[in-house]
């Protein structure tokens, strides 16, 4: 199998190259790769080295993810989150070819307490959403076989995230303010990693599997219920904090404005990727622990 993998430098990028490496050969095309173009910003040249290889599968872990600064920049959101996936995907289907992209909770409103499955209506609330979900429409209607995968609140041991920063604010404060009424699922980039590895040759084998997926973590939590947890686990271990889980204050979103506008409700329903390719999905805590034993180097 010949795969091509943008943003392969990236969170659920680095992630796949671990993962994808077991179904074919994998062309991780960066920025200024020697294979040519990786840059979704750069449209005709990016279309130029992917028709130049013809891959049997595209996986397109590459976004513009910048959620507020998209609200002053939405031209190149726009690009690189919407036209130039749609024209990927246009491209494959010309030869076949196979479209794996990642969207996010962004695409909902964030109103409720229910899980959102596959058919619930969108209405994103920012710039981001709004490129995102339009990228999918256009990877939609481009006819080429796909698996659109949503999902939220991604995590790894590679680069920065939520639960370091955590660790990093309690080290140095007696006491953390933190978001208490947005709710989702903290995801591995290493979950979504091997989820595609999974679902990619059923995919394959069947085209009618092309679709929307969602894909998450199992269970929710709040942003100040995720950092209690990443506290508590830290302190068990060792690691030296000024401020413990009961040093964490529970603030809503009203009290940290930001130019993009976050869906309070990030909860994704994953029966249906469950049901349709017989997987499993771990529970929040599992993914963010083994994220933190790696990440500090702690067992």
């Amino acid at each position: 199998m010949n795969i091509v993998l943008l943003g392969p430098d990236g969170q659920v990028g680095w992630e796949l190259r671990r993962s994808l490496s077991v179904l074919g050969g994998v062309h991780a095309l960066t920025r200024q790769s020697p294979l040519g173009c990786g840059d979704l910003a750069r449209p005709d040249e990016l279309l130029a080295t992917i028709q130049a290889i013809r891959p049997d599968v595209l996986v397109n872990a590459a976004a513009y993810t910048a959620v507020d600064k998209a609200e002053s920049d939405a031209d190149t959101a726009r690009t690189v989150n919407a036209t130039t996936p749609g024209r990927i995907a246009k491209a494959l289907a010309t030869w076949g070819g196979t479209l794996i992209h990642y969207s996010t909770d962004y695409v909902f409103d964030g109103s409720g307490h229910a899980p959102r499955d596959e058919t619930a209506p969108t209405g994103p609330l920012s710039t981001y959403g709004r490129t995102k979900l339009e990228g999918e429409d256009l990877i939609r209607a481009s006819g080429c076989r796909h698996a659109i995968l949503r999902t939220s609140w991604v995590h790894a041991a590679r680069g920065g995230n939520f639960a370091r920063t955590m660790l990093r604010l309690a080290a140095e404060r007696a006491s953390l303010t933190v978001i208490d009424d947005q709710i989702g699922a903290p995801t591995g980039a290493d979950l979504l990693a091997d989820v595609t590895a999974a679902i990619l040759p059923a995919l394959l084998r069947d085209a009618s599997l092309s679709g929307t997926y969602h894909v998450a973590a199992a269970g929710e939590v709040s942003w100040c219920g995720y950092a209690r947890h990443v506290l508590a686990w830290a302190t068990e271990r060792g690691v030296p904090l000024k401020a413990g889980p009961d040093a964490v204050q529970a603030i809503p979103t009203s009290a940290y404005p930001t130019p993009a506008t976050r869906p309070l409700n990030s909860r994704l329903d994953t029966r249906k990727l469950r049901d349709t390719f017989g997987l499993t999905l771990p529970a929040w805590q599992l993914g963010v622990e083994r994220m933190l034993s790696e990440a500090l180097q702690l067992r």
